[in-house]
């Protein structure tokens, strides 16, 4: 059960890093603005999974989904630890890059799991400086599962930073694989990003 649960986390990621929403000032989140963030990503995910088109194709939708509804800088800095404090500016934005499209292929590849699924958004409430937004995952021979995302505005925009499914942490998650891929490279950030762009 353990394995579907993170097999569930790695596709539903990619609801919510290449297209990004325009700037626009801050305002205030609220319950219904955090709903509907995540009912309109869970739209667009559900149309690339049933639309039929080749496989490269639908994971770059999978990666732009992801970076309209996600905070990636948030998400991106957060897997990679103290490291990204470490980090010069050229340094960390390939990185950031490459942590996308890693996110995209590894987590798109899952799909065919989805077909005939559905994730039913069921409230939001508020949850320290953020709001959690509850949903139902029903999926195909499976129990249903409970999913919270947790979304912010602290970047100008209605975005999620974190997804927590049935106990397991997206960003505690992805925080352990890259660190271990970092240590696989003895802790250089160059050496991350080219595996990452191999990776997934």
């Amino acid at each position: 059960m353990r394995t579907d649960r993170r097999g569930f986390l790695g596709l539903i990621t990619c609801v919510g890093v290449a297209a990004v929403l325009p700037w626009r000032p801050a305002h205030a989140l609220d319950a219904s603005g955090a709903h509907a963030l995540i009912d309109r990503s869970l739209e667009e995910v559900y149309q690339v999974i049933n639309s039929g088109q080749p496989t490269a194709q639908m994971y770059q939708q999978f990666e732009a989904i992801f970076a309209r509804y996600a905070d990636v800088d948030v998400i991106a800095r957060s897997a990679l630890g103290p490291a990204a404090r470490q980090a010069d500016a050229a340094e960390f934005a390939a990185y950031r890059q490459a942590f996308q499209g890693y996110v995209g292929r590894k987590y798109g590849a899952r799909f065919r799991e989805f077909i005939g699924s559905r994730i039913e958004v069921t409230g939001a409430r508020p949850l320290k400086s953020f709001f959690a937004v509850t949903s139902v995952a029903h999926l195909n021979g499976r129990a249903p599962m409970e999913v919270e995302w947790h979304v912010s505005n602290r970047s100008g925009q209605d975005l999620y930073f974190n997804i927590i499914i049935e106990g397991v942490n997206m960003l505690a998650s992805e925080r352990a694989e890259i660190g271990a891929m970092l240590a696989r490279e003895r802790g250089s950030l160059p050496a991350l990003t080219a595996a990452l762009q191999q990776a997934g």
